[in-house]
């Protein structure tokens, strides 16, 4: 049911998405004669009276389509109803109402979780958690006794500070101290542990012991009193989430060697969403805004095959007045249609490969 839950909620973000294409052209009447979902071949389709309504194989996205690039559409090429006939502001208003559509969505979604269920907030407790053990970089921790979910409070009597802080005070102490003895005192449960133990040598020539850290809290959740409140409470998460997606786009472009592999398909994405879903369900409004306005951010850059892409051709023509060829913008489009669905399976299948088991 988890995978479930986080597969619909991709796939509504998608159909959101697609929606605001075709609910900008309908709304101005401008034709438009397909809707779907997904890309690759047709599992399921329905004909409406004016529109072909098409679940696809490949869930990596969606298009809207119009009679323009239908060689076998009846219309007239003249018709004032065509979407390349009209006006570039009309053909603008259709090219970005996906993207408009996911930002309002996410900003909905934002305030239902924050009238009904509350944004969490994460209240912050005493020392660094022990997320896991993992003997494969080192065995130190293991051989000491530390154990997944252990706190530790303090290094060599110097109790951590709060928060991110004390997260990074121990993980300097322990890269700064190869090969020297530190002296712990570690909270399991309601036990309070002194323990000792050296760290080993990492190939950097930092002290490592084989753990992963994290902040120790809890997550908190209180409903806004009323509606001015959660609107507010809304635009402040709205905020917080985009301005960590746009840093987040940053570093990619500014490091892309480092963070490439951090990329997620549609396969990780389903996998984080489905442990949301398990963990916490009310957490996946939250999941979902951020997704929804990932999509509307990648979606408006420049790139072919992208409504950034098309945009761009349409600044190009309002500038020089005239299109670009047709022939050149199919080709342009083709290629980074192809190179979009390349970089697509390609993540699908690193993806799905990590979520193997390791010894298969």
């Amino acid at each position: 049911m988890a995978v479930l839950a986080a597969i619909a909620v991709l796939a509504v973000l998608i159909v959101v998405h697609e929606l605001g294409h075709f609910m900008a052209a309908r709304l101005q009447g401008i034709y438009a004669n397909r809707f779907s979902v997904g890309f690759g071949p047709i599992l399921w389709k329905y004909q409406g009276s004016q529109t072909e309504y098409a679940v696809r194989a490949l869930p990596l996205g969606g298009f809207v389509g119009f009679p323009d690039e239908d060689p076998d559409s009846d219309i007239p090429l003249d018709d004032p109803n065509l979407l390349s006939n009209r006006p570039i502001l009309d053909r603008a208003i259709v090219i970005s109402a996906g993207v408009i559509a996911n930002l309002i969505f996410a900003y909905f979604l934002l305030v239902v979780q924050s009238g009904i269920v509350g944004i969490p907030d994460f209240v912050e407790k005493p020392g660094v958690l022990i997320s896991s053990v993992a003997p494969q970089s080192s065995l130190v921790a293991e051989n000491a006794g530390i154990k997944a979910d252990d706190v530790i409070l303090s290094v060599n009597s110097q109790d951590l500070p709060l928060g991110q802080d004390g997260l990074i005070y121990l993980q300097q102490k322990i890269q700064n101290s190869p090969n020297k003895s530190l002296s712990l005192k570690v909270q399991r449960e309601e036990t309070i542990l002194d323990i000792n133990l050296t760290p080993g040598l990492a190939p950097d020539g930092k002290g490592i012991i084989g753990v992963a850290l994290q902040l120790n809290g809890e997550i908190i959740r209180k409903p806004a009193g009323n509606l001015m409140a959660t609107l507010n409470s809304a635009a402040q998460e709205y905020q917080r989430i985009t301005v960590l997606i746009v840093q987040g786009f940053g570093k990619l472009i500014s490091n892309f060697q480092e963070t490439a592999n951090q990329v997620s398909g549609p396969i990780a994405i389903i996998d984080i969403g489905s442990k949301i879903a398990s963990s916490d369900p009310f957490s996946l409004f939250q999941f979902a805004a951020l997704i929804s306005i990932n999509l509307a951010i990648i979606n408006i850059l420049p790139l072919p095959a992208l409504d950034g892409g098309q945009l761009a051709f349409l600044l190009i023509e309002g500038i020089s007045g005239k299109p670009l060829p047709t022939v050149i913008q199919q080709n342009i489009m083709q290629t980074g249609l192809f190179l979009l669905l390349g970089l697509g399976i390609f993540l699908i299948l690193r993806d799905t490969v990590n979520l193997l088991p390791a010894s298969w």
